[in-house]
Parts: structure tokens; sequence; C-alpha cells
């Protein structure tokens, strides 16, 4: 068994509301978009299944209170140099809403995988 290679990174995820918009898109699918033009390794959108924000109104996906504005966390992990450079560009996508989190964490890369990037 080999000792798998790590690195420090840092974890950034946005939760926002499914229904919320920029520009005629989901704020999700923007931030993706973004991620993806600023070279970033990777981002990952998680639909909630069941939440609530500041708002505190309880939106779920249960059938008999079908809800049309379900939690959504996009959640990025890359160097903190390069998640620390991409925040500006998620600041005017929440302005109005949603919470921006980091977190300190360790990549673990077993048996070498693919080159990070590609």
């Amino acid at each position: 068994m080999t000792t798998p290679e790590t690195e420090r990174a840092l974890r950034l995820t946005v939760l926002v509301g499914e229904s919320d918009g920029w520009h005629h898109r989901p704020v999700f699918t923007e931030i993706v978009h973004r991620a993806h033009r600023a070279g970033l390794s990777g981002a990952s959108v998680f639909r909630g299944i069941e939440g609530f924000g500041a708002s505190s109104v309880i939106h779920t996906q249960r059938l008999l209170s079908l809800s049309e504005d379900l939690p959504v966390a996009v959640v990025i992990v890359d160097t903190e140099a390069r998640i620390r450079a991409f925040l500006p560009l998620v600041e005017e996508l929440v302005a109005d809403g949603g919470l921006v989190v980091l977190d300190e964490c360790e990549i673990v890369r077993f048996g070498g995988g693919r080159e990070r990037g590609r």
C-alpha cells in the first residue's frame, strides 16, 4: 500500500436557492461557468432535499409541500490563492442573498490520478 499524496487546499461552498437568478440564468449555473472560465480545478452543484435560510421558510421536496426553491450548494476546492482570487466573482452573485463558506481542507490523491485541472 502506497502513501497517498496530499496537499492543503481551500473549499468554497456557496449556498443559494434553486430559484435565485442572474440575468435569466440560475445563480448556481453562473458560479460554475465563472469557475470554469477562471481555471479552477472543478465545481460541483448539490441540490438539497430540504432546508431553510435567512427567511426562516422551510423548503422541501416532499410531495405535499412541493417547493420550487430548494437549497443548492456549489462546492469548489482549489488552492487558497485561487479560491480567494475567485471570491469577487462570487460576491456580486450573492450580494442579495446566499451564504459563502470557506473551509481549510486537505486533498488526498491516490494512485497518481489525473493531473490537476485536466
